[in-house]
């Protein structure tokens, strides 16, 4: 013997639930995106060679307090507040979000409040003394085409204007190995940066770095818009207040190399293998100690 069902006496979908449970779910994300951590993508090469355009990083909210700049999608007005609020440490890798823009920006600090910092001929001068640089051997960057970024003129090459710097190994690869220097904060924090050629940023100041504000600077000298630069020529126009900065860089998950396309396999032949999981906390030099 069969039996049907009446329509009339199936159980109905609470759509109120459904949707309640949905906005609870997306409040949740949203609140570990702006309190927690979020992912960040790296489109320019202005932090090259610590990063690359295309790694794509975890960074957290909470080392220096929470302000407007923390919330995702800049959804909160500017103001000139903080929660729990501290200041980072020379060498920390941040998000500083542009003075009049909603724009992220990502950047090393080498000046803290109350620093004077100074720049000629491209080195850093903290407190009349000349920050420690080492020439070292050139970095080794792959050569890679089809990796593009956005310029005024549209889509170019990130890595054309180390054009002259690519040289072919052993093995037939082509590479940019340009000129390469290892950098020492007064902490101890040290990294690699490059600066291959004279330009108006390689002086600036000196400028007195007011309380609750950090002056920061890309990596790569000559191909950065940070604090030396002003604010209508897409720089930060010097000195960051603490409250714009958004967090602090920690790790790379996973970078691509600019070649994936909509074929699958190219999904796993464009990851570049050997920078997932790379730390962004800069080491310590020998000599230096650190805090506990």
């Amino acid at each position: 013997m069969n039996h049907q069902t009446d329509p009339q006496t199936e159980e109905k979908i609470n759509w109120f639930a459904e949707l309640r449970g949905l906005a609870i779910m997306l409040l949740a994300v949203l609140a570990f995106h702006s309190l927690v951590a979020k992912p960040f993508y790296i489109p320019s090469t202005s932090m090259m060679p610590s990063l690359y355009v295309g790694d794509r990083l975890v960074v957290s909210k909470y080392p220096y307090g929470w302000s407007w700049a923390s919330a995702s999608f800049h959804m909160l007005p500017r103001g000139e507040w903080r929660v729990l609020g501290s200041n980072p440490e020379y060498g920390d890798i941040v998000i500083p979000v542009h003075p009049t823009r909603n724009e992220d920006y990502i950047k090393r600090v080498v000046a803290l409040p109350g620093d004077t910092i100074e720049v000629r001929d491209g080195r850093i001068i903290l407190n009349g003394v000349p920050v420690k640089r080492e020439i070292v051997p050139p970095v080794r960057i792959p050569f890679e085409p089809e990796l593009l970024c956005d310029s005024s003129l549209g889509k170019r090459a990130c890595l054309e204007n180390f054009d002259r710097y690519r040289v072919t190994g052993a093995d037939g690869t082509d590479y940019f190995e340009p000129e390469t220097y290892r950098e020492t904060l007064p902490n101890g924090a040290t990294y690699l940066v490059i600066d291959h050629t004279n330009q108006p940023l390689d002086n600036f100041g000196p400028q007195v770095i007011p309380e609750d504000h950090v002056f920061v600077m890309g990596d790569n000298r000559d191909e950065s818009a940070d604090s030396r630069a002003p604010a209508e020529a897409r720089g930060l126009g010097g000195a960051i207040p603490m409250e714009n900065i958004g967090g602090r860089a920690e790790f790379i998950t996973f970078s691509l190399d600019g070649s994936t396309t909509w074929n699958p396999a190219s999904w796993f032949s464009s990851l570049r293998g050997d920078r997932a999981w790379t730390t962004l906390r800069p080491p310590i030099a020998e000599g230096y100690e650190t805090e506990e």
